[in-house]
């Protein structure tokens, strides 16, 4: 078998004979012994996943295979999987097994998906290149030299090596778009409230987003698809029914769309200059077809990253607080009173990465600082929002038609050496500054494979739509992919 064969590839020829599931996982099995080295799962379901597939098989015979029936999935270590063990990549959890299914796991099992492991990432997804998992990093298959990207890295590679037919991952800062745009897949996060958190591992509950890494769109909306709708476990979750993306994504008008771009992001003096061009060349060639591609002003940019920093610190200080080795995860043997417990258990069961963090939300929102740090942060998230809206909505007044989508580049290169953003914190944290203006505004986006740089590197090309309109974004990423 290929190993990067589509879903609808692995369907046909079931249909065929050619294939069935319990064929299909013990190739995917194979591939990832082969690809160990790379260290994209943390544990493998093999037993179990064959055992799957063989129920999977017998309703295939049977008639009564769900949609996702041969579909092969990994998921982030911070998705809860009823039975199975889930640490988001941390001591602190150690031995922890999750009592419940998350919500996605749910709808992905009743459609017959086969669950084949989880995932390494950064630990409780803080990090952009997934050297921070308490279990070692995971290796870029271009280059094993070089970082995956984070802190889904361990879902991009696996995607990316053929190890599944697809993977979740979680996005808050950038963690699906970024490593999917160092490994060369398609990696989407859907807008905020599309897809239910109950079972997500929290870092910081109003940015973080559960969503796919394919190989290719239709993977794509049909997990979206499947993924999305009502679910009385999050009163974040828009409470409509989930729309028909898979039938209908194919279907949109997307013949002529007005499309901006940030010349901040294109004129960015950290911007590699391959990608600026490869930019450059995409809004020539979109501006050929028919298109409106025109650059707007957005002189909020360098104020993204620090917004986002302050306000997802302050949430994981107050997340992380219930991880306190007294009732689950990682006790310090040597801790002797309650006291003893929280302190040696916490700094011994957390990373370095995970300890910055929480000091630093815990501090912007101490007393004497909370207005000048948090509330400050808020109100400029609250901007963000309405001059991104602004970009998208039409303006009778001024006589301006609203933009249907933006553009822009995914990360400012491509993937970076393993340790070359080791001391200096904020070099890293900069790596997210395409990618977080996304979260902060609840928006969706999506990056696309659609570049490679003269190192043989991939890079992604970034797009974002109006709040709930992946449907926008689904068609014109294909027509992208495609063309």
């Amino acid at each position: 078998m290929s190993s990067n064969k589509t879903f609808g590839e692995i369907k046909t020829e079931m249909s065929a004979g050619k294939l069935d599931c319990q064929s299909l996982v013990k190739s995917y099995l194979k591939r990832i012994v082969e690809n160990k080295h790379l260290n994209a799962f943390l544990e493998v379901f093999g037993e179990e996943a064959l055992l799957h597939a063989q129920e999977v098989d017998d309703k295939i015979r049977k008639g009564k295979g769900g949609r996702l029936a041969g579909m092969v999935i990994a998921i982030k270590d911070n998705i809860c999987y009823k039975g199975h063990r889930v640490s988001a990549s941390s001591k602190i959890l150690e031995g922890f097994v999750s009592l419940y299914h998350s919500t996605v796991v749910e709808r992905l099992l009743a459609e017959d998906a086969i669950i084949i492991g989880r995932c390494n990432c950064d630990e409780f997804a803080m990090g952009s290149s997934n050297e921070k998992s308490a279990f070692g990093k995971v290796l870029n298959p271009h280059d094993n030299t070089r970082v995956p990207g984070g802190s889904s890295g361990g879902s991009a590679t696996a995607v990316a090596a053929g190890l599944c037919t697809a993977a979740l991952g979680s996005d808050t800062g950038g963690s699906i778009r970024q490593p999917a745009s160092f490994c060369g897949v398609i990696g989407m996060k859907p807008s905020y409230g599309r897809i239910s958190r109950y079972g997500l591992l929290a870092y910081a509950s109003t940015f973080d987003q559960i969503g796919p890494l394919t190989n290719n769109m239709e993977d794509m909306a049909l997990l979206l698809e499947i993924m999305t709708g009502k679910d009385e476990f999050d009163s974040t979750l828009l409470q409509k029914e989930s729309p028909n993306y898979f039938e209908k994504f194919k279907k949109e008008d997307i013949s002529k769309l007005r499309i901006a771009y940030i010349k901040e992001c294109l004129e960015h003096e950290g911007l590699d200059p391959e990608i600026k061009a490869h930019l450059e060349k995409t809004i020539a060639s979109l501006k050929a077809k028919g298109h409106v591609v025109e650059p707007v002003s957005f002189p909020f940019i360098e104020y993204a990253v620090p917004t986002y920093y302050v306000l997802t610190t302050a949430e994981a200080s107050s997340n992380l607080s219930r991880y306190s080795g007294i009732n689950y995860g990682y006790r310090d043997p040597e801790a002797k009173d309650p006291d003893a417990v929280y302190k040696k258990s916490r700094s011994a069961g957390f990373g370095k990465e995970v300890k910055r963090r929480i000091m630093l939300g815990t501090f912007v929102l101490s007393t004497g600082y909370y207005d000048a740090y948090y509330a400050r942060g808020q109100k400029v998230r609250r901007i963000f929002v309405e001059k991104t809206n602004e970009i998208f909505a039409p303006n009778p007044q001024l006589g301006t038609k609203g933009y249907d989508l933006i553009l822009s580049p995914t990360t400012p290169g491509t993937a970076f050496k393993f340790g070359q953003n080791d001391l200096d914190p904020i070099k890293m944290y900069l790596e997210d500054i395409f990618t977080v203006h996304a979260p902060i505004t609840g928006l969706p986006a999506i990056s696309l494979p659609l570049g490679k740089h003269s190192n043989g590197l991939p890079f992604g090309v970034q797009l974002m739509a109006r709040k709930y309109d992946e449907m926008t974004l689904l068609a014109f990423s294909d027509m992208l992919m495609n063309n």
